[in-house]
C-alpha cells in the first residue's frame, strides 16, 4: 500500500547500467564496458501503464531488471514511492520487492519443469512467510482463477500447459503478493499473435481490478498502442521519445520512432503496396562503442551536416507531455525535412563522416 502522497509510483534519475567487459587469460582486465543503460531519467506514475518499446539489443529488458534491483545500476537513482532503492541495504530491498514483481518474456524458461504449478505460484508467499501451507494453496486457487486457469492446474506441472497459459501462471506468480508495481519484460513475445491479445486484455483487466501499475516492455510499437497510457521510445541505452500514446502514433517527433511506425504492416493491400517504408541503414551499433553525439545519426533517414554528428540532443518537451531528443524535432515536425536519403546513401554518409561500427 502506497504511503507517499506523491503522483509518481517511480522516478528514475539519470540511471546508467554498465557492464565490464573483461580480458586477459583470466579475465582480470577491464578493456572497457557494455553501456546497456546510459543515463536514463523518467517517471511512472501511479495507476498507469508505461510502455517502453525499441528493437532488440537497445536495453529495454536491462533497465526493467535494474528497476527491481535484478540489476546493479552503475549510477543514478530509482525512487520507488518515494524511497531511493540504491541507497537500502539488502533486507530492506527483499522487504520492499513484495511490492514490486516481474513477468519474464520466455514463459517456457521462466517456470521451474521440476515443480507444480501450485508450488510456482506460491513460492513467492513461502519465500517471505506471508501465509501458513493452507493459507497458500486457497490462495494459489484464487489467483489461478483469476488469470483464467482452472483450480485443478495446481497439481499439473509446466509441459502440460501451451505458451499462453504458462505466460498466466508467470502473471499469477507475479500477483501473489499483491505488488503494486509490475515489469512485464516482453510477455507477448513468444506468443501467438491471437494469444497475445488475449493476454494483453487479461494485462487490462488485473490492472484494474488490483489497482496495478505497469512498466510494460515491447520491442514492437503496435503491442503496446492499446495497452499503455504513455510510450517511452528507446535506442542504444537512451530514451529518445516519450509521449501519450495517442500522441506518439499520431503524430511522432523523433526519427527513429517514425521508422519504427512505417514498418508496422497495414491490413490493406493496396495502402500495403501504395506506401514507403523507411529504410534505416545497417545494424544497431555495439552499446560498447556507441556512436559520439546523436546515437542514432549513423543511421538516420533525416540526418543533416550540422550538429547530428558534433552535438548530443537533449530530451526536451516540445508539447504538453510530448518530449523528444532530436535536434530537428520541429523541422520534420513541420515537413521542413523529408526522410530523402534510402539506405545505401546513408551507409555511404556514415563511411564518410569516418565513423566505423565496432569489431565484434
Amino acid at each position: 500500500m502506497s504511503t507517499n502522497g506523491n503522483a509518481n509510483l517511480v522516478e528514475v534519475e539519470g540511471l546508467k547500467v554498465y557492464f565490464p567487459i573483461k580480458s586477459g587469460i583470466v579475465l582480470d582486465r577491464h578493456v572497457g564496458d557494455v553501456k546497456a543503460v546510459d543515463d536514463v531519467s523518467f517517471e511512472i506514475r501511479r495507476g498507469e501503464t508505461l510502455g517502453l518499446v525499441g528493437e532488440s539489443g537497445c536495453g529495454k529488458s536491462t533497465l526493467g531488471r535494474a528497476l527491481l534491483l535484478l540489476y546493479k545500476p552503475t549510477a543514478g537513482r530509482i525512487v520507488f514511492d518515494g524511497q531511493d532503492l540504491t541507497k537500502l541495504g539488502a533486507e530492506e530491498v527483499r522487504t520492499l520487492r513484495q511490492r514490486m514483481q516481474i513477468v519474464f518474456q520466455d514463459p517456457f524458461a521462466s517456470l521451474n519443469p521440476r515443480h507444480s504449478v501450485g508450488r510456482i505460484v506460491g513460492e513467492p508467499l513461502r519465500v517471505h512467510g506471508l501465509a501458513t501451507r493452507r493459507e497458500a494453496a486457497n490462495r494459489v486457487r484464487d489467483l489461478l482463477e483469476t488469470v483464467g486457469l482452472p483450480a485443478d492446474a495446481a497439481t499439473r506441472y509446466p509441459h502440460e500447459f501451451s505458451g499462453g497459459q504458462r505466460q498466466r501462471i508467470g502473471l499469477a506468480r507475479a500477483l501473489a503478493l499483491n505488488p503494486d508495481f509490475v515489469v512485464a519484460d516482453e510477455p507477448v513475445s513468444a506468443l501467438d499473435v491471437s494469444i497475445q491479445a488475449q493476454i494483453i486484455n487479461l494485462f487490462e483487466e488485473l490492472q484494474t481490478e488490483f489497482n496495478l501499475t505497469y512498466l510494460f516492455i515491447a520491442h514492437d510499437l503496435a503491442v503496446v498502442r492499446h495497452i499503455s497510457d504513455r510510450v517511452a521510445v528507446m535506442y542504444l541505452g537512451v530514451i529518445v521519445e516519450v509521449s501519450p500514446s495517442g500522441a506518439l502514433y499520431d503524430s511522432p517527433l523523433h526519427p527513429y520512432t517514425i521508422s519504427l511506425l512505417s514498418a508496422i504492416p497495414i491490413p490493406d493491400p493496396e495502402v500495403e503496396r501504395a506506401r514507403k517504408p523507411i529504410l534505416l541503414a545497417g545494424d544497431l551499433p555495439s552499446p560498447a562503442n556507441p556512436p559520439a553525439a546523436c546515437r542514432f545519426h549513423t543511421r538516420c533517414p533525416f540526418v543533416q551536416e550540422t550538429r547530428c554528428r558534433d552535438e548530443a540532443p537533449l530530451l526536451r518537451e516540445l508539447e504538453p507531455g510530448h518530449s523528444v531528443a532530436c535536434h530537428w524535432a520541429e523541422q520534420i515536425r513541420a515537413g521542413e525535412l523529408k526522410p530523402k536519403q534510402r539506405a545505401a546513401e546513408v551507409v555511404e554518409q556514415v563511411q564518410q563522416a569516418g565513423w566505423e561500427p565496432p569489431p565484434t
